[in-house]
């Protein structure tokens, strides 16, 4: 994976979103939807079980787009449409051309409300697209419940209806229809029920649940309590039943939509070309402020270089622009479109802070650049391990490693060592261990090494260190300095001569945190093991005193001088006669 591809997914957010694969001729190879941008995509690159036609795509994606949305749902209906719209290589034997479900209010009198996957321009109302099939069914479910509508194909016109050319059926017998074929129902009445529906199915329901509550009540004051029971239950069902809110709309017709936020320097724009109600292009974009231009001035500039002049339909934008031009402008306060104008703002925003993100990465990048030259490295140094042993007077032998990516600690590898191999101090012989047991347990787990290693010390230790690493042979795959702390002299291996970095250079400060990072480590991890071991060295050393009798010892008299100078009849109090002659005992023979 190249160093673009891996600044990109490094910094993918975590929001829902449809994400797309170029080759490095810029051809599109796939689109595809997550929920969860940064884990998707990711995914590809480090799991090795995909299919070989997946791998094949991996090895040829050199960029990566994407564009986020509210929902996951909202994903699936912006990856459907650019899918239909795009068709990339890898996605058209891999998807079916499957159309997702809407709802649909036919153009007759006294309309039927019917499940369909195809929309059409017949005058009908279509609400959708919905990811769920079930979720439609459920709905219709509920309104068929609510509200009696006819299932019929009748031709229920009004000279029909008064010829009486239709007679009752089934379906009204049962309750499910109130028969306007024969005139029990007037259109009115009939119409008013449909308005209710709308209001079901684009979930605003505010004014419905005011209307069921309403009759609720009156029911109940009417003594009609069974009617007030089901109207509780239409109430239960409404507050499950919410349309949730969808990208796309077949109703909207086309337009373009520009999203805008901007900082000093840079103005961020978010392009959606909407086409039969449909999403079907995205488009980030960067515009440089050179001359203290306006937002209206940037926004325009950006309109201008986006939009075709054949392609001139109506413009959707989050402020007015106040300029004479011959697009037609639409500001939306509510509504569809302005859901639509949000969702671009979402994505300038999130593009805005993406660039703030870039920059962080940039001043790192320059940072490790700066590290490669000052210290005539073969690759970026974005994995650092530094190694420190630490003793006291030859006991307690500890060694700390600290590893540093993209030149900042990342804790949760910091690595302590209990030396094993070596008796004393002897500080060359720890570091040789150490070094072959981290490396050597990486090697067998098949961890990704780091490109540079930093050694706490001078020469002795560097050359320890070192006959570790020819013994795994990782001298060809690691670089290894070490630095001295009186004068911060680097030395290599195989060169006597160090290299004294200015003292002001970034890259010796990135050193020194490094060095004094793993000598902190090192220093709290041996304090701790030396507290831990500082009765056990006085107490447990007596024959038949284990650590509870030692710690009980401790709780009771505070420190083992204290212990040293007690009087046997305080010991037999404190852990019996038996445990406090052999305490006693041991002090009178050590204090002579």
């Amino acid at each position: 994976m190249n160093e673009t591809l891996q600044h990109i997914i490094r910094n993918l957010p975590k929001n829902p979103g449809v994400y797309r694969y170029y080759d490095k001729d810029g051809k599109l190879l796939y689109i595809g939807k997550a929920k969860n941008l940064k884990n998707r995509v990711s995914s590809y690159f480090v799991n090795k079980d995909h299919s070989y036609r997946i791998q094949l795509m991996v090895r040829k994606i050199h960029n990566i787009e994407y564009s986020i949305v509210p929902t996951e749902k909202d994903a699936l209906l912006l990856e459907n449409a650019l899918i239909k719209e795009l068709q990339p290589k890898y996605n058209i034997s891999l998807k079916d051309d499957k159309t997702y479900p809407y709802i649909k209010i036919l153009n007759e009198p006294f309309p039927r409300i019917i499940f369909t996957r195809k929309y059409e321009n017949d005058g009908a109302e279509y609400f959708g697209p919905y990811t769920s099939v079930q979720r439609v069914r459920t709905i219709l479910e509920l309104v068929k419940k609510m509200y009696p509508i006819r299932s019929c194909s009748l031709n229920l016109t009004e000279k029909n209806i008064q010829q009486k050319k239709f007679k009752v059926c089934l379906e009204y017998h049962i309750g499910n229809c109130l028969a306007p074929c024969v005139g029990f129902q007037s259109k009115e009445d009939y119409d008013k029920n449909i308005d209710q529906i709308r209001r079901i199915v684009k979930g605003r329901l505010q004014e419905l649940r005011s209307i069921l509550k309403q009759q609720m009540q009156e029911y109940a004051e009417q003594l009609e309590f069974e009617k007030a029971e089901e109207t509780k239950l239409k109430l239960q069902s409404l507050k499950t039943y919410i349309a949730d809110s969808t990208i796309v709309n077949p109703g909207l017709g086309n337009f373009h939509v520009f999203g805008y936020t901007e900082e000093e320097k840079k103005a961020f724009i978010n392009y959606m070309y909407v086409y039969e109600g449909t999403i079907v292009k995205t488009k980030a974009i960067t515009v440089q402020r050179h001359l203290d231009e306006s937002k209206e001035e940037l926004l325009l500039f950006a309109i201008n270089q986006t939009i075709q002049e054949d392609n001139l339909e109506e413009i959707l934008l989050p402020f007015n622009l106040d300029v004479e031009i011959d697009y037609t402008i639409t500001i939306p306060k509510i509504g569809d479109k302005k859901q639509i104008v949000e969702l671009a703002q979402r994505n300038a925003m999130f593009q805005k802070q993406k660039g703030k993100e870039k920059t962080k990465v940039d001043n790192t990048t320059r940072t490790l650049m700066q590290m490669k030259e000052d210290l005539r490295l073969s690759e970026l140094p974005r994995h650092i391990e530094c190694f420190d042993n630490s003793n006291f007077q030859g006991t307690n032998a500890v060694a700390a490693c600290v590893v540093f990516k993209d030149a900042k600690p990342s804790k949760k590898d910091y690595r302590h060592f209990n030396v094993k191999t070596v008796v004393g101090a002897n500080d060359f012989d720890t570091m040789k261990e150490i070094v072959y047991r981290r490396y050597h347990r990486m090697i067998l787990e098949n961890e990704t090494l780091p490109q540079f290693i930093v050694i706490d010390g001078g020469k002795g230790q560097l050359s320890a260190a070192m006959e570790s690493i020819y013994n795994l042979k990782l001298e060809h795959q690691v670089q290894v300095v070490s630095i001295a702390k009186r004068l911060e002299e680097i030395y290599y291996p195989n060169d006597p001569i160090p290299l004294h970095l200015n003292r002001k250079s970034e890259t010796l400060k990135v050193l020194q945190h490094i060095r004094n990072e793993a000598h902190r480590f090192g220093i709290t991890f041996h304090r701790k093991k030396r507290a831990n071991n500082t009765f056990k060295t006085e107490l447990n050393v007596i024959k038949g005193i284990g650590e509870k009798i030692a710690q009980q010892l401790l709780q009771n008299f505070g420190s083992v001088e204290t212990i040293r100078h007690t009087s046997l009849q305080e010991l037999e109090n404190a852990i019996g006669k038996s445990k406090a002659q052999l305490v006693f005992q041991y002090f009178q023979i050590k204090n002579g």
